[in-house]
Parts: C-alpha cells; sequence; structure tokens
C-alpha cells in the first residue's frame, strides 16, 4: 500500500473502527483478490463487529498498491459512500469528544512499600501508558487536563484499599481529593483510578459455559491473591450532601474508577509477571488506545481476565463505576 494511503487509514483508524461494518466489504474485497478466503476467516473469528473492524484495517495496510482504491471501491458498492468519501478526501474522520489540549495524562502509580520488588511495582508501572501519552511522575496533577492514578495494594473489604499504617482507606476518600470541589483545576476533565486490591476474602470458582463462549487461559504457576496480609477494620465513611446552587456540574463527575475484581473476591497476580489485571490493562492499552476509547478498553480487560484461571480452578472478574461525561480517548498526535 502506498504510504500517502496507509497514512489515510491510520488517522481515521478510530472511526473506521467504531462506523465500518466489515461483512459488507468481504466479498468484494476477496473478488478482487486483496483478501483471501482465510483471512476473511480469520478476521470474521474476532467476534464483535469493532474487533473485526479494527482487524480488517489492520490487515488491509499490509495489502498491495490496489487495496486502498479497492476497499473505497467495496465501500461505495455495500452502502457505505459516505465512509468512503471522506476516506477519498484524505481528511481524518471526527473522533468522538476530543480534549480541549494537547493529551498528557500522569499515571501516579500507588502501591504498598511491603513489598517494592514485586513485579507490578510503581517503577514497573510506566509502561501502563499508551505510547502516544507524555508521562511525568509529578506530584501536582492539577495544571494538567487529565489526571490518572494506579494504586496496587493489599484489602479485605469491597471499596476499600489497606495502607501501610493499617486502617483501609475508602477508595471515595482518594477519588474525593480530585473531585470538582477539591481540585478546581481539573474540573471538567477526566480523572480515571485503576485499583488493583482485592475486594474480599471470597474465591470464585466461576460457572461451566460452552466451549465455544470463552478461550480458556491457565494462570501462572504461582498465582496468589492479593489478600490483605494481617487482619483490620475499616473505618465507615459518611458525607453530607449540600447543594451548591452555583456548581454546573456534579461534584463526582468525569471520574471513573476501574477495581481488579468484583466486590466480596479475591484479586489474582502472578508472582513473576504481577497481577492478571495490571498485566492485560497494561498490554490493552499498548495496543489499542490509538483507535478506542477507554470504556472499551476496559471491557477488553474485563474480558481477557475473566478468561484466566488460577490454579486450573479460580476466576477473576473485574469492573469499573463510570461517571464520565464524554467518550475518552488516547489520540496520537498528528504527524
Amino acid at each position: 500500500m502506498e504510504p500517502r494511503h496507509r497514512k489515510i487509514l491510520q488517522q481515521n483508524r478510530a472511526h473506521l473502527v467504531k462506523t465500518l461494518d466489515p461483512s459488507g466489504v468481504f466479498d468484494g474485497l476477496l473478488s478482487r483478490g486483496i483478501f483471501s478466503q482465510d483471512m476473511i476467516d480469520e478476521i470474521k473469528s474476532c467476534g464483535a463487529r469493532r474487533t473485526q473492524a479494527r482487524q480488517l484495517v489492520k490487515d488491509l495496510e499490509t495489502r498491495g498498491r490496489q487495496a486502498f482504491p479497492a476497499f473505497l471501491e467495496c465501500l461505495h458498492e455495500t452502502g457505505q459512500s459516505s465512509l468512503a468519501e471522506h476516506l477519498e478526501s484524505g481528511n481524518p474522520l471526527p473522533v468522538p469528544a476530543p480534549l480541549p489540549v494537547q493529551p498528557t495524562v500522569i499515571p501516579l502509580p500507588v502501591t504498598n512499600p511491603e513489598n517494592p520488588d514485586r513485579a507490578d511495582a510503581p517503577h514497573k508501572l510506566v509502561p501502563l501508558k499508551p505510547p502516544s501519552l507524555s508521562v511525568d511522575l509529578l506530584p501536582s496533577p492539577c495544571k494538567y487536563d487529565k489526571q490518572g492514578r494506579l494504586t496496587a495494594s493489599h484489602n479485605r473489604f469491597p471499596g476499600a484499599v489497606h495502607g501501610v499504617d493499617g486502617p483501609s482507606v475508602p477508595v471515595q476518600i482518594i477519588t474525593n481529593y480530585l473531585n470538582g470541589q477539591n481540585c478546581s483545576s481539573l474540573q471538567g476533565k477526566p480523572k480515571v483510578f485503576f485499583i488493583q486490591a482485592c475486594g474480599g476474602d471470597q474465591r470464585d470458582i466461576g460457572f461451566e459455559v460452552s466451549p465455544d463462549e470463552v478461550q480458556p487461559l491457565a494462570g501462572g504457576i504461582d498465582d496468589q491473591p492479593d489478600a490483605i496480609p494481617t487482619s483490620s477494620s475499616s473505618d465507615s465513611l459518611s458525607l453530607s450532601d449540600e447543594i451548591d446552587a452555583r456548581a454546573t456540574l456534579p461534584t463526582p463527575s468525569d471520574i471513573l474508577v476501574s477495581y481488579s475484581t468484583f466486590p466480596g473476591y479475591v484479586s489474582w497476580r502472578d508472582t513473576l509477571t504481577g497481577s492478571w489485571y495490571v498485566e492485560t490493562l497494561d498490554r490493552v492499552l499498548e495496543e489499542n488506545a490509538a483507535t478506542d476509547d477507554l470504556v472499551t478498553m476496559l471491557m477488553m480487560v474485563n474480558n481477557e481476565v475473566s478468561q484466566i484461571s488460577a490454579k486450573g480452578l479460580y476466576k477473576q472478574m473485574p469492573g469499573s463505576f463510570n461517571f464520565l461525561r464524554k467518550h475518552l480517548y488516547f489520540q496520537a498526535p498528528a504527524t
């Protein structure tokens, strides 16, 4: 493929993934000799439409000089002319809710220093960032256009993390430091928290499903739950709601909290590669940040982690509380 055509596909990948109907262009690409039947079958095996569209665009970039014009012809033939016309213009397609300034995020990993050499210690979490984002480990994030924090610790109670001084700290207290009232310079900007910690003592053994529905993945040889090492109690959080007539947005707006496991259950980690959740999150962001929004990528993390088993038996299900008002994209700067 010609470099200019490849660049057009790359610049418009996010919109193609969102809107392209890949099933409509398979026959046309096959008849024109752009894709083989094996390539099409492999794309179809990816599952969801978005995943098929993403793989189709990636594969298309590796084909010959005729791949791009043939793709445009297929789009016109299958009623996707508006998409073809945008690509023919050579201009990037619109991306939902672009951020007003150059995207910059500060990952602020926080971990219990009891085991500083464990596989998911902070100095090993810096690769968590997508390659399109600049990273600075600074103490004050409020001058930036979004903030990301990863907290890795032990715990036994849902919605809290265990501190080095003994008590468990409710996640709500952590997020409140950066809400609209307490951090005015981050008002209206996305604030994302990734929590790697157990949510309880229960160990999930899952339930049986058809082999076609999942692709089982074995955990490491020495998987361990991220359970709190000593007994502890959690103080209840009591907050009163106050009406502020001057506020234009809800105080907790633009916050997303992603948990490594479902409330009440343990969170597993491999002693060699680190936690299932952090390792999967790292890879998914790196591979998909240029095309997908954060919520979509977290769904990918949920799906992949759900297919891993500890000791061939125990399961884990990540999840999140989403209070974002817009899609959050990590877009690479245009070149």
